[in-house]
């Protein structure tokens, strides 16, 4: 692939490491190390094979948690009781914690209006109309990693023994997913790649959403935690598409 994108929409990679252990249903304490490094190295050659320039910091952990997976793995020596006791994981424990502590802050701020983000008053009492189900959530990219890789899982299989050019523009993916939602107000993330989509068509696809988000075209949440992605235009039906991706 050709496409080089390098976006802003990513929080780093303690953001994906949180929603790697919310994902397995673990408790932050007790990380399955082996478990987390290698769906974490998944979701990072998904990256790679995206094209996205991914930072340094998503490499730095990566090394981290194979060296943790290694120290973990490996036995004790026992001749060494400078250490008992010690649990390499805590450093990254430890980080993880204080990090989901400011992200859990951030978001209650996030919720206020403009106006009263500075201003803080007790919160008036729940009308007994609203549910649970009236609560939306932010989609991550572990979230989206997710989706992109059920996506993949209906690709067209690839045929090996032909060598066929194929030729797939960003800017007319961008321009499907745009004329979609214009039609349908809102859609699934899984309804924007058609069945017999090849890989290519795919990540292509999903680059051109990536692009749509990082310049506030669309909006996307989940109704419920880990639950589908929906995406809404976030602008006019008739808005021009914004000059950087009128020169894709």
């Amino acid at each position: 692939m050709s496409y080089r994108v390098k976006l802003d929409i990513f929080e780093g990679p303690l953001d994906l490491l949180l929603h790697l252990v919310k994902k397995n249903e673990v408790e932050v304490a007790d990380i399955p190390v082996a478990t987390i490094t290698d769906q974490y190295l998944a979701y990072l050659d998904l990256l790679q094979q995206l094209d996205l320039d991914v930072a340094g910091e998503y490499l730095v952990m990566a090394a981290t948690l194979l060296h943790l997976k290694s120290r973990l793995l490996l036995p004790g020596d026992e001749t060494s009781d400078e250490e008992e006791g010690d649990d390499p994981r805590a450093e990254l424990v430890r980080q993880l914690l204080e990090y989901q502590r400011f992200k859990e802050v951030a978001d209650l701020l996030n919720q206020r209006d403009l106006l009263e983000r500075d201003v803080f008053v007790r919160a008036p009492l729940l009308d007994d109309t609203e549910t649970e189900a009236d609560v939306v959530y932010d989609v991550s990219l572990g979230d989206l990693l997710d989706a992109l890789q059920e996506v993949l899982k209906r690709a067209a299989p690839e045929v090996v023994h032909q060598v066929i050019l194929e030729q797939v523009s960003l800017r007319e993916q961008l321009c499907l997913v745009l004329d979609t939602l214009r039609e349908r107000t809102q859609a699934l993330f899984s309804d924007l790649f058609p069945a017999g989509a090849t890989r290519l068509q795919i990540l292509v696809t999903f680059l051109s959403i990536l692009e749509l988000v990082r310049t506030h075209m669309i909006h996307l949440h989940q109704e419920e935690l880990f639950g589908p992605i929906v995406i809404n235009l976030a602008v006019s039906a008739d808005a021009p598409l914004p000059e950087s991706l009128e020169q894709l």
